[in-house]
């Protein structure tokens, strides 16, 4: 079951179980669109992996199968953003 990570490894946006701009690899490294498409070229800074958009859980099954509350945040290089 997919650990519905909630927020980008990039620049900690929250990305809640229905995110439609969460994107994963199939390691399930979880990442906003933006960052994916301004930074990472849809490419997984971890594995190398193809991020694609992250299915949804649906509402009535969260209590029996809650998404993660684990945060994960990664200084990777093609993930700074230039302001």
């Amino acid at each position: 079951m997919l650990e519905l990570r909630p927020n980008c490894e990039c620049c900690d946006k929250d990305l809640p179980h229905n995110a439609e701009d969460a994107l994963i690899c199939s390691f399930e490294c979880t990442f906003c669109r933006e960052c994916a498409e301004q930074h990472l070229e849809f490419t997984c800074p971890n594995c190398g992996g193809t991020l694609l958009q992250r299915p949804s859980r649906p509402v009535q099954l969260l209590d029996a199968n809650p998404a993660s509350t684990k945060r994960v945040l990664k200084a990777h290089a093609g993930c700074r953003k230039t302001d």
